[in-house]
């Protein structure tokens, strides 16, 4: 593809395809526990990756710092961040107090990314940020009146926000050049390694081969931990770490907009509202 072509539309396909992991925990709930079901995820995209890499004959890291900072990451962007969103809903964790404590997740990389990455973060910048947060707390303010809150499954939810905070930062100053094919893949190896002792000490395993599950594994692998997951290494890359976090702000509409056309969850005119101050925070936080 063409590098102009691919820089373009690699923020809305992330945006929309990140948006569809709601879809699939929506969907896979009746039928699995989570974090076993993150583990499959795991293991599969492991293999899938490792097929393709055989195939295109990519390297593998040659010292033993490649693989401490891929598998690092790997435990922060996956194991801690998924396990502790999916830990923390299971545990009596509102949806909607998760998704607002996931869209602090730009402000705290905002603040961390000037003395951890020498980042300076423009007033434009920060105005995007303040916008993208105000859009997805009303789109999801019809949510947050579903329940009471656990301290431990707040604390869950609080814990993954920070992991996937300091894990985009710790991608940006460490990947460098390595293959992202290589790099997702030994990344799966330390989520894998985070979540087998999570699933043996709180779960039973519990994995029914429905249909419904199937089709929705089948996706999180290839959509969301190989695609996804590509373009996210892709846009840290290639870009600030505080707009890449930004694009999460758009993630609550267009989950929205998913559930309202594939379950017939309503809109209401607040959510509306809060999808345009999405997309406006969205676009002017990525001016440069």
């Amino acid at each position: 593809m063409n590098p102009n072509l691919l820089a373009r539309l690699a923020p809305p396909l992330f945006v929309v395809i990140w948006a569809t992991g709601f879809i699939v925990a929506r969907i896979i709930a009746p039928y699995a526990e989570p974090l076993t079901f993150l583990l499959v995820r795991y293991l599969l995209a492991i293999l899938v990756l490792g097929l393709i890499i055989l195939a295109a004959r990519a390297s593998w890291p040659k010292t033993v710092r490649d693989w401490r900072n891929s598998l690092i990451a790997g435990v922060l962007l996956h194991g801690f961040y998924l396990g502790g969103v999916f830990w923390a809903v299971k545990n009596g964790l509102p949806a909607g107090i998760m998704a607002l404590v996931a869209g602090l997740q730009p402000l705290a990389t905002g603040i961390l990314s000037k003395p951890l990455l020498g980042e300076q973060v423009s007033p434009r910048r920060w105005a995007g940020i303040g916008a993208g947060f105000l859009g997805a707390l009303l789109v999801i303010w019809p949510k947050l009146g579903d329940g009471g809150v656990s301290p431990e499954a707040l604390g869950a939810g609080i814990l993954a926000m920070l992991s996937i905070t300091f894990g985009t930062i710790w991608q940006k100053r460490t990947a460098g050049t390595l293959d992202l094919r290589v790099n997702a893949t030994i990344q799966y190896m330390g989520a894998a390694a985070v979540t087998v002792p999570m699933v043996l000490l709180t779960e039973q395993g519990r994995m029914e081969l429905t249909l419904p599950l199937l089709g929705a594994l089948a996706w999180a692998v290839l959509g969301l931990s190989i695609g996804a997951i590509g373009l996210l290494l892709y846009l840290i890359r290639r870009g600030a770490v505080v707009g890449v976090a930004t694009l999460l702000y758009l993630v609550p509409p267009v989950a929205a907009l998913m559930a309202f056309a594939l379950f017939g969850e309503t809109l209401s005119t607040i959510q509306i509202i809060g999808m345009a101050f999405a997309a406006l925070g969205v676009a002017v936080a990525s001016r440069s």
